[in-house]
């Protein structure tokens, strides 16, 4: 009984607080919550990351995003909330990583000579790279309309090139739950797409 009462207490703490900095704007309260909860978010960095500095450069961004998004939004349940603020972080930045690696120089080939293909191709083909981006930009409309279950195992399976088990392990998914996400969350995008591209 006095667990449950204790664990009741945190919870009206954090919304206290929260109710005060939304009104008053004083950034302690947010270094206050990062006392409370910097060893979650680092955790949670950790997971999906795998890289201690990494993570260390993510929690630090988190917490600087809290300072205007509890001023924006009104959170009833902080540690869940705080919970899918960092795994979409994370998220957003395993998919900015994998859009900003480059393709290595063919050997025998330099920097000019791929500016030089590069430019030549933005020339012949700008139709196609449009059609494309309009595509990716689509898709990721589509991704964004899934549930959050289908949502996120998509992204891990398709943009960060994890598998089934991986997934299973980050998340705490089932196995097969994994597999019926990706499944379905497959068949809901191509039906997003053709109803766009009808469109």
């Amino acid at each position: 009984m006095n667990l449950f009462s204790r664990k009741e207490q945190v919870t009206v703490q954090d919304e206290v607080l929260l109710t005060q900095y939304r009104i008053s704007g004083d950034l302690s309260i947010v270094g206050e919550l990062y006392k409370r909860y910097s060893h979650l978010v680092f955790g949670v960095c950790m997971k999906y990351l795998k890289n201690e500095a990494l993570a260390e450069d993510l929690s630090m961004q988190v917490f600087e995003k809290l300072i205007t998004d509890l001023k924006n939004h009104e959170v009833n349940n902080f540690r869940p909330w705080l919970h899918m603020v960092t795994r979409n972080e994370c998220l957003m930045h395993l998919r900015r990583d994998k859009k900003m690696r480059v393709v290595e120089l063919e050997p025998g080939r330099t920097e000019d000579d791929d500016a030089d293909v590069v430019e030549f191709a933005s020339e012949e083909h700008l139709d196609d790279v449009h059609l494309k981006e309009e595509q990716l930009v689509m898709l990721e409309a589509g991704i964004r309309e899934l549930n959050e279950d289908q949502r996120t195992c998509i992204e891990l399976f398709f943009l960060h090139k994890r598998s089934y088990q991986e997934i299973a392990d980050l998340t705490g998914y089932d196995l097969n739950k994994v597999k019926s996400y990706i499944q379905n969350g497959k068949r809901n995008l191509r039906i997003y797409m053709e109803k766009r591209n009808a469109g």
